[in-house]
């Protein structure tokens, strides 16, 4: 026992030297001994006995230490957490798509469903072709959208658990015991902050079907398509000379370049690209988009008026590379075009076919307000006085009614207008994805349409009709259908599905049949009200039975179908068979003259009204297509107008986009 005891000095030596109570800054190294020194070099606390160990290290005392890990472990913590939201969005982002993908696939299995209820029995080998050729498509694009959901979540918790555990492990008080832990957590921080995860949408959700019955009994086998594409938003980009600076009047050209996930070249068509110039207040200018099938795509435009614009490019309704552009647009007289400018402005014109004379094309340079030669009507060219010792009543502005934005009442790129037998007017509000309805008296009664891509909802609405049954129809550019609702505005059928690329105006003839013009495909398709093909006529061209962008169109009482024909400044008569029964209209801004002409409508006289879009202006012509006058527009000028219609009570409506707003004219017939 004795041998065990000690006397009390050299205990209490002993106690205080060399036997530390149990802490949390015991040595880890040295049992009973506490660490007051950190290594920085080693990263490791120490006590009396590891200094030796470390003479030649770096050192610093403990308390410091502990504190700068806490600091450090806690910016790195804030780091990590900010990138939650980030992921949390994109997560959403592509499970929308993902919902589309699958609410597209759901609305395909339909339309060929229906497709095929008119065919034989020997079709459906094929449609078994196309069901599996649907699933496969499906598939593919879903186990990518899947995958990257997946990878997101994944992301996601991992995140999450790290960062609950780090804020465990910061709750509680620092010291040497939770010192690995914390290293370990920082590490592990200090990865997720780096870690690379899938945020932009590596597939899209489009699934289109094009059903084509022409020579059905001769290619049964090749009948029907999933059309798709691999494009991706930002992988996409833009080029070419429309993109710097433009002039006005002449036509600008800008190729844009589809490009995968991994920004290889998709080499096929079909995507679906929209494009819009406009100024810093609103919309103005849509132009046209023609697909090369080739995974390239070429948007050309005309803009009115110099100043700072801004061009907006968007696949699958998200911004390509460096969308939005900023545009400067000039004014060049036609002393001042050098031949490189009337080289280029050539060339960006060629890209869309053009009846238009060299003449007309230097001409459009000019401020569409100059004084316009001899009328048989009332004088009331566009920007000059009134005449009224001519005529003492003049056509003239009754009222317009809209501003900017998304209320009731406001617009945001009007476009079709329609007018109805009871007294309405039916105004498609394209940007705002509705149509909104006042009266004659310009009273606002309703509006109605949701943003979406399944059957009801409405994408892009350019064209807007009434049916002598009441139901309205939409044309639907984005969409690449036609929309029925009924008069309250709910919704009933569509039509066109698998056969429209870009249906752009919509009418009715005399036997209640929907006419709609494929802007995109440049042919003019006529349907029943129940979704079938009656005929189509039309193509991509300059020809007497061609069409360069053709936008609106209008039936008179023979029910010949009118056209106006964008790109090709002029305004063409057919047969409802489709044989051309009258061409009028050249490039320029004489009477008579077109500038890319719009909207168009028809009198009880069969006199025709047009709007000259790139000449800001209202021309009237007679039934065989001589000028007879303009609408008197020079107190309130329009800016770009679309979509125009006559009301019941025999005035002139007219789509003013330009100036967000639908103006209504007194007409003298």
């Amino acid at each position: 026992m004795e041998a065990h005891q000690h006397s009390p000095d050299s205990s209490s030596e002993e106690c205080t030297v060399l036997e530390a109570p149990p802490g949390k800054n015991a040595c880890p190294q040295h049992a009973g001994k506490v660490a007051d020194l950190y290594c920085s070099a080693c990263d490791v606390a120490l006590c009396e006995d590891c200094v030796s160990e470390h003479e030649e290290h770096p050192k610093v005392a403990l308390s410091q230490a502990l504190e700068q890990h806490r600091s450090s472990l806690q910016e790195r913590l804030g780091s990590v957490h900010n990138r939650l939201p980030q992921i949390s969005d994109a997560l959403s982002f592509v499970k929308e798509i993902l919902q589309q993908l699958t609410n597209q696939r759901a609305s395909i299995e339909e339309d060929i469903q229906s497709s095929f209820e008119d065919l034989h029995k020997q079709l459906d080998v094929r449609k078994s072709v196309l069901l599996m050729e649907l699933e496969v498509t499906y598939g593919l694009k879903q186990k990518v959208l899947q995958a990257q959901v997946d990878s997101l979540v994944r992301g996601e918790g991992d995140i999450a658990a790290t960062c609950t555990q780090t804020e465990e492990a910061l709750a509680g008080e620092a010291c040497v015991a939770s010192l690995q832990l914390e290293q370990e957590l920082r590490e592990r921080l200090g990865e997720l902050v780096g870690l690379g995860l899938p945020c932009q949408p590596e597939e899209n959700d489009q699934l289109d079907l094009v059903m084509e019955t022409d020579g059905l009994r001769k290619s049964i086998h090749n009948l029907g398509t999933i059309v798709t594409t691999s494009a991706v938003a930002s992988q996409s980009e833009a080029m070419g000379a429309g993109l710097e600076q433009c002039v006005v009047g002449h036509p600008a050209s800008v190729t844009i370049v589809t490009r995968d996930k991994s920004g290889g070249a998709c080499k096929s068509g079909n995507a679906i690209l929209s494009a819009e110039v406009f100024t810093p207040d609103g919309s103005i200018v849509d132009g046209e988009i023609v697909d090369h099938k080739n995974g390239t795509y070429e948007f050309v435009y005309i803009v009115p008026k110099e100043g700072d614009f801004s061009l907006a490019l968007r696949l699958y309704d998200q911004h390509i590379k460096g969308s939005p552009f900023k545009l400067t647009i000039t004014r060049v007289s036609e002393a001042e075009v050098s031949p490189s400018t009337t080289t280029a402005t050539n060339s960006a014109a060629n890209a869309t076919p053009s009846t238009g004379s060299s003449e007309g094309a230097k001409r459009r340079g000019k401020s569409p307000g100059q004084k316009k030669k001899g009328s048989k009507r009332a004088s009331s060219a566009l920007g000059t006085p009134r005449r009224k010792t001519q005529n003492p009543i003049e056509d003239d502005l009754i009222f317009r009614i809209g501003t900017k934005g998304r209320n009731k009442g406001e617009f945001t790129n009007l476009q079709g207008v329609a007018a109805s037998s009871s007294g309405r007017i039916l105004i498609a509000d394209s940007n705002n994805q509705c149509v909104q309805i006042f009266s004659n008296e310009g009273e606002f009664k309703s509006r109605f349409g949701v943003r979406g891509r399944s059957p009801g909802q409405l994408q892009r609405p350019t064209g807007v009709a009434v049916h002598p049954s009441g139901d309205i129809i939409i044309a639907d550019y984005d969409n690449k259908w036609v929309s029925i609702f009924s008069c309250e505005g709910k919704f009933k059928a569509k039509l066109g599905s698998g056969r429209l690329m870009g249906p752009k105006g919509v009418s009715v003839d005399q036997n209640g049949h929907v006419i709609v013009v494929d802007n995109k495909a440049c042919t003019v398709f006529i349907f029943q009200l129940t979704g079938k093909l009656i005929t189509k006529f039309g193509s991509r061209g300059n020809g007497d039975k061609q069409f360069a962008g053709p936008h609106f169109a209008a039936v008179n009482k023979n029910n010949e179908i009118i056209v106006t024909d964008f790109h090709n400044h002029s305004v063409k008569v057919f047969t409802p068979e489709g044989e051309l029964v009258l061409k009028f209209g050249s490039n320029g801004e004489g009477n008579g003259q077109f500038n890319a002409p719009t909207g168009v409508a028809v009198d009880i006289n069969g006199n025709i009204i047009v709007a000259d879009w790139g000449n800001s202006r209202i021309q009237v012509f007679d039934g065989s297509g001589s000028f007879l006058s303009y609408i008197n527009t020079s107190a309130d000028p329009l800016y770009g107008p679309q979509g125009l219609a006559l009301t019941s009570d025999g005035h002139v409506v007219v789509a003013d986009s330009g100036n967000h707003c639908f103006k209504v004219y007194r007409y003298l017939q």
